[in-house]
């Protein structure tokens, strides 16, 4: 009975952990590998899985985000004939992420045959086409919270709430192998407790193995009174240079939670004095399925659903879902928002909205999620005063705003928080985090317990879950 760590393993992004009991082989989560540049996402994301795919039991996924799902087309592709396990909403999101996805991969490989093809050198496939999503999505079984499910011999697997995105859970699996049993739980994406629209992550009290992520170990988020007044300020900033401003946003979540945000503060915000425009396809469908899960919101953001739509809290919401209608945003030279993706600005419309206006002195650029390493996102808010884009150099003029609290991801305390809520403190090893936040999230756990953080390929014996990590052939 054991674990192995082959993904967001001291890194963020690549969630993939396989779990090994008697016979079987249940795989949590399946994630695409994001940032350092396409080239390297691409060899990053091509790599053979470290494991037989035809020889996998069951794959239960926490969340849709990409980094967490998207190579399961891949997983499909190569041999895959069981069942996806997940929540139902996940799974509602899932079917529009995995065919953007793969319209993204068909693009991607169209681009650079065509550079390839000029230099004389062997043509790429793409990582799959939308018929490879298609088929993934028959492969979806879904769930609701709270129910148990065998989903293999000697694996039960139970979903929580993890308050994240939509249909994102906590993941409790119960494993036996003859007499012996344990209790796993790993987090996927904890959520930010009292973010807009959803609940709180759940807490739960009994485990022997826990795996947490940590994206947000090393530091602690704003109030969200300091963030929605950082908003406000920004908001108000902005009025005064009379310029845009441009929201790099993930379209799953936390688009959802910024249009709830400017209903919600319509007049305090002074809202009115905007034209809003979600100018992404995707964050546009998921916005349907937010509105279809109505059921999983928190007591507030349902009181206010139940009376109202988005189109009824804010009126001057623009719906650009045309190629020419997003193209047209580039003449609007004030008095816009646009909230475009993707979150880190490594694709998506938001890269032809940058072009066009970050280097206008009177605009602004804010940033409302975590950005990854190596990507564009991270470098800007580092302080890059130039980027080059489809070969052009342009000059970052707009000014760049940060706010961190309304990150979809718990912090430091946060993670503690949820940690000290079982009893007799279960073993704890950190995934889904940069180094540097995982080592201070362990400094800061020291009083409580020892974490661990596994590197790639490391395994754990689940029947000894003390003993030391191992460095095993995961295949």
């Amino acid at each position: 009975m054991q674990i192995k760590f082959l993904g967001a393993a001291q890194e963020v992004t690549g969630s993939c952990h396989l779990i090994q009991v008697g016979r079987q082989q249940i795989l949590l989560d399946c994630g695409l590998m994001q940032g350092g540049g396409k080239a390297r996402e691409i060899e990053a994301n091509a790599e053979a899985f470290p494991f037989d795919p035809s020889q996998l039991d069951a794959v239960v996924l926490s969340h849709s985000h990409l980094d967490h799902s998207g190579r399961i087309p891949l997983l499909i592709k190569q041999g895959f004939k069981g069942k996806i396990y997940t929540h139902r909403a996940c799974q509602a999101m899932c079917r529009i992420m995995f065919l953007d996805a793969a319209h993204i991969h068909e693009r991607d490989a169209i681009t650079q045959n065509r550079k390839r093809e000029r230099k004389g050198l062997p043509l790429v496939e793409p990582l799959y086409v939308t018929e490879d999503a298609e088929k993934a999505l028959q492969h979806f079984r879904g769930m609701d919270y709270g129910e148990p499910l065998k989903v293999a011999d000697g694996v039960v697997v139970t979903l929580f709430d993890a308050g994240h995105i939509l249909g994102s859970a906590i993941v409790q699996v119960d494993l036996q192998e003859g007499e012996e049993q344990r209790r796993l739980v790993f987090t996927g994406d904890l959520g930010h407790a009292g973010a807009p629209i959803l609940r709180n992550p759940t807490y739960l009290n009994h485990a022997d193995v826990v795996l947490m992520e940590s994206t947000y170990g090393g530091r602690c988020h704003r109030s969200w009174e300091a963030s929605f007044a950082e908003m406000a300020e920004v908001l108000d900033q902005a009025r005064q240079t009379g310029g845009n401003i441009l929201i790099p946003a993930f379209a799953v979540g936390r688009t959802q939670e910024l249009l709830y945000l400017f209903a919600q503060n319509y007049e305090a915000w002074g809202m009115a004095h905007w034209d809003i425009y979600l100018d992404s396809p995707m964050a546009i469908e998921a916005t349907e399925v937010y509105a279809e899960f109505s059921q999983l919101y928190d007591d507030q953001a349902k009181a206010l659903w139940s009376a109202h739509q988005y189109r009824d809290l804010l009126p001057n919401l623009k719906i650009t879902r045309s190629t020419e209608e997003s193209v047209a945003l580039n003449q609007v030279k004030s008095g816009a928002i646009i909230i475009a993706g993707s979150g880190m600005c490594e694709g998506g419309r938001i890269r032809h909205h940058l072009k066009n206006h970050v280097w206008r002195a009177g605009g602004h650029l804010v940033f409302v999620g975590f950005q990854a390493r190596n990507t564009l996102g991270r470098k800007l808010i580092e302080g890059l005063d130039r980027i080059k884009l489809w070969g052009e150099e342009i000059q970052v003029a707009a000014q760049v705003h940060t706010i961190n609290g309304f990150s979809a991801h718990a912090d430091q305390q946060g993670l503690i928080d949820w940690y000290q809520h079982f009893e007799q403190r279960p073993t704890l090893l950190l995934v889904h985090g940069e180094e540097e936040s995982q080592q201070a999230l362990m400094e800061a756990l020291a009083p409580i317990t020892q974490a661990r953080a596994p590197k790639q390929g490391q395994v754990l014996d689940l029947l000894q879950p003390e003993s030391p990590l191992m460095d095993g052939d995961a295949g």
